[in-house]
């Protein structure tokens, strides 16, 4: 495993833990912003694993982002979601079956357009790459 992976999963391993043991919040970085815990499985090994992101709320669900920090490849998260679609999300002390889908056209350009305002940093990830940056609608099931 490269440096790079095993940083980004111990970090990952803490803000896990630190969601779990304060009912849903996480301070850092992530004091008062919207954070869950997305559920995937691996599309290629099988293997679950669960990542921290940003949320927005949605009507019937939730929407994150596939930023990567404006890398120029989407995160491993999203290429599981898109093979395994139906999964779960931990949003505060709750887990909550959900469906992804990728947003497309209108839909997708309001949710992103509404997360930029909010957080400008997605501004700063979108200026980083030529990607698009998805948007995954997470449906409740």
């Amino acid at each position: 495993m490269s440096e790079w992976k095993r940083d980004v999963n111990d970090w990952n391993a803490a803000i896990i833990e630190e969601f779990r043991a304060n009912d849903g919040r996480v301070g850092g970085m992530f004091d008062g912003r919207p954070l869950l815990l997305l559920h995937h499985t691996g599309a290629r090994t099988g293997t679950r694993r669960v990542t921290p992101l940003s949320y927005q709320d949605l009507v019937d669900g939730y929407a994150v982002f596939a930023s990567k920090a404006g890398a120029d490849t989407n995160p491993d998260w999203y290429h599981n979601v898109v093979a395994n679609p139906g999964t779960e999300v931990e949003v505060g002390t709750e887990t909550i079956r959900v469906r992804a889908r990728v947003a497309s056209g209108a839909e997708r350009d309001r949710i992103w357009s509404k997360q930029k305002r909010d957080y400008p940093q997605f501004e700063e990830y979108e200026s980083k790459t030529a990607r698009v940056i998805p948007v995954i609608v997470l449906d409740r099931a």
